[in-house]
């Protein structure tokens, strides 16, 4: 298992925060898809 990176905690809190991937996304200034794809590879 690999560690997180800095950006995939951003995107974490912020979906966490958010409780939405669109709001997080537009927050952080990124696609939707890419948001989610961060998630995914923090989750492996």
């Amino acid at each position: 298992m690999l560690p997180l990176s800095l950006r995939q905690l951003q995107v974490f809190e912020s979906v966490a925060r958010h409780l939405n991937h669109s709001r997080a996304a537009a927050e952080l200034f990124l696609s939707q898809p890419a948001v989610s794809m961060q998630i995914k590879q923090a989750e492996q």
